[in-house]
């Protein structure tokens, strides 16, 4: 077993997965930054300051021995009240956007610098139909 482990660890594709892995969840961390630190608060200086990770909507009752602000999206939430956070779910789709966009590009200057895969050669459409032609007349 230890064996076959070994041979599946060094297949070329399983090391090429691994570092991708490695890799995206690097770059996911930059785009999060970007979107968190640097598109958001342009955004919301546009938008006359209001800050998109603290727009939420209250669904629940807030427990009586609550004392934090109620304005306080994350202390509620580590209250165990049910919110609605649509400032952050709006923040997660500019991330992902974002990541979706880039990782195109990047595919798609991978595409245009690698040569394409040679087309397969094998037998024309000519040489298929007197093959059959042949057999049948056998």
């Amino acid at each position: 077993m230890l064996q076959e482990f070994k041979a599946f660890i060094a297949r070329g594709n399983v090391l090429d997965l691994a570092v991708g892995v490695i890799i995206g969840a690097a770059f996911g961390k930059i785009v999060s930054s970007l979107t968190d630190d640097v598109i958001m608060p342009v955004i919301s200086a546009i938008t006359g300051g209001v800050d998109f990770t603290n727009k939420f909507v209250v669904l629940g009752a807030i427990p009586a021995d609550y004392a934090g602000s109620t304005a306080d999206y994350a202390a509620l939430k580590a209250a165990g009240v049910a919110i609605l956070g649509y400032g952050s779910f709006i923040t997660a789709v500019i991330n992902f956007v974002l990541l979706a966009f880039v990782i195109f590009l990047i595919v798609r200057q991978a595409n245009k610098v690698m040569p394409p895969p040679p087309f397969a050669t094998g037998p024309s459409e000519v040489d298929l139909l007197t093959e059959i032609r042949d057999s049948l007349k056998k």
